[in-house]
């Protein structure tokens, strides 16, 4: 097959190499050169410059004679949870991006997703990293023995595409987009021009025969999804798979949906059986938690669903000139100002002193109402005392020590009222009388950290 010829295009400036180079010579940019294929016939002018342009007339109808397609053809799978976070199950014809650290279980995931809808639909799962071997062995271990679930070893885009229009399957798995490649495309797998046009040769395929299609993607250092973002605008929902791999819950969350809601979370624990979803984590939480100074519970939201995760803080005098701050599962952005304000406006003196945060069970929490958890908790082992058993935490802290609102407190309450616990300690707009209402931080720490 004939190579397409190929040139680098600088996404600032426009400026045109033969070869990619690190740095624009143009415009000074560094890595924005990306590789396009071009015409191979040589110094064709364009339809424009000819006065003439292909194509014809769109058939256009208007919207209120439009009758939406059957939007409940849908693959559920096994975990009711992470059906929930699809909108209702895999849709038929829906193209999925699923992102997550190495390790972590997406192929377990996959796996298991495959082997449920097996039962009643033909699958295929194309795999580019593992031989045929080592999936067999993981479908063995999940009981993923179906006779429709099907198996392909391919890195060739332009395969696995015309697989897809053959129409035989309802569910493909595509194991991972980094290493596919199309023939037109001299560069390696993983590169922007082969992630991007390979990408776009799956979704039309999917698209043309209404089959369903999750796809793998990998994740940079930094935990932000590996290739071109126009990946992520091409697909119809991008799935975060997070968490600690080497313990901890994890969570599957979807940061974009165009068939539902993006403030679901399914929660997940490793098992030798496979993945399982956690019905009640906040109990699984709490199940070893031991009363001491440094520990508080707070009240918190992962998507719609309240959860309570006890926050640990500890404080050791540094040995140094400049003080250590760490986080586990907390922003240290975020810790770094509490600090401040912590210091600024009440009398604990915290700049000689190493301060830990770690939230207990490899959770990580984005959850303005934290603030005041990761506070008490701060000042609770700084002076050396502790919150009462029966209180739990949640409340947004402003730099100047005011205590501000929190977003679904009655659901933050009930999860704290199914566990058995009598207060919560919550900013004074929360109207119920099982909240102890607070104002200010100085205040609240004065009264309640004994």
């Amino acid at each position: 097959m004939v190579k397409a010829r190929n040139q680098f295009v600088c996404q600032q400036c426009g400026a045109v190499y033969a070869k990619w180079v690190g740095q624009c010579a143009n415009c000074q940019a560094w890595n924005s050169l990306v590789e396009q294929v071009v015409e191979t016939e040589g110094n064709k002018k364009t339809a424009i410059e000819k006065g003439k342009l292909s194509g014809k007339k769109l058939d256009f109808v208007k919207i209120k004679t439009i009758v939406p397609s059957d939007a409940k053809a849908r693959l559920v799978t096994e975990f009711p949870d992470l059906n929930i976070v699809l909108g209702g199950g895999i849709l038929m014809g829906s193209v999925s991006l699923l992102a997550g650290q190495p390790g972590i279980g997406k192929s377990t995931l996959l796996m298991q997703i495959c082997a449920e809808v097996a039962k009643t639909h033909n699958v295929l799962y194309v795999s580019g990293e593992e031989s045929a071997g080592q999936v067999k062995l993981r479908a063995e271990r999940l009981g993923a023995d179906s006779d429709k679930l099907n198996f392909a070893a391919s890195t060739s885009s332009n395969d696995i595409a015309k697989t897809i229009e053959s129409g035989e399957f309802d569910l493909v798995i595509v194991d991972s987009i980094q290493t596919l490649a199309m023939d037109e495309i001299s560069s390696a797998p993983g590169t922007v021009s082969q992630v991007t046009n390979s990408g776009n040769l799956i979704i039309r395929a999917a698209k043309a025969t209404d089959t369903a299609v999750v796809i793998v993607g990998h994740v940079t250092k930094d935990g932000t999804l590996a290739g071109p973002k126009v990946l992520e605008h091409l697909v119809d929902v991008v799935l975060n798979f997070e968490g600690d791999r080497y313990g901890g819950f994890k969570t599957v969350r979807a940061v974009k949906n165009r068939f539902g809601s993006t403030n679901e979370v399914a929660i997940f624990e490793m098992t030798q059986d496979g993945l399982k979803e956690v019905q009640n984590p906040s109990a699984a939480l709490l199940a070893e938690r031991t009363n001491t100074d440094g520990s508080v519970i707070l009240a918190t939201l992962e998507g719609n669903r309240p959860i309570l995760v006890e926050i640990q803080a500890l404080a050791t005098k540094t040995n140094f000139g400049y003080p250590k701050r760490t986080a586990s599962g907390f922003d240290i952005n975020r810790l770094n100002l509490l600090i401040a304000v912590l210091e600024r406006r009440t009398k604990l003196k915290l700049s000689d002193k190493d301060i830990f945060i770690n939230v207990v069970g490899g959770m990580k929490i984005n959850d303005a109402a934290a603030d005041l958890a990761v506070c008490m908790a701060i000042a609770s082992v700084v002076a050396g005392r502790k919150l009462g058993e029966e209180y739990v935490v949640f409340g947004e802290v402003g730099l100047g020590g005011e205590i501000r609102s929190a977003f679904r407190a009655d659901q933050r309450i009930a999860e704290a009222k199914k566990l058995g616990f009598r207060h919560a300690i919550a900013p004074a707009t929360v109207r119920d009388k099982f909240v102890v209402p607070v104002k200010d931080l100085r205040e609240t720490l004065i009264r309640y950290v004994k």
